[in-house]
């Protein structure tokens, strides 16, 4: 997915890090990430984001901000 056509956040509005999860169940993103996003630069996004896209991969699973119709 390129740059352009991701959203401002890969949140999907499920947070579990709140809840006290290392790894949030929403999105995947970790404690710090979600903590930090707004202050993260462009370049710290776009490895989250690459990392994201990753894994939802790896599981089969198309990533929840896209299942979400976002």
């Amino acid at each position: 997915m390129s740059a352009n056509s991701r959203p401002d956040s890969p949140c999907v509005a499920i947070c579990s890090t709140a809840l006290g999860d290392d790894i949030c169940r929403g999105c995947g993103r970790t404690f710090f990430e979600v903590a930090n996003w707004v202050a993260m630069s462009t370049a710290e996004k776009d490895e989250v984001w690459q990392r994201l896209e990753q894994h939802w991969a790896t599981q089969g699973l198309p990533p929840p901000w896209l299942a979400r119709g976002r």
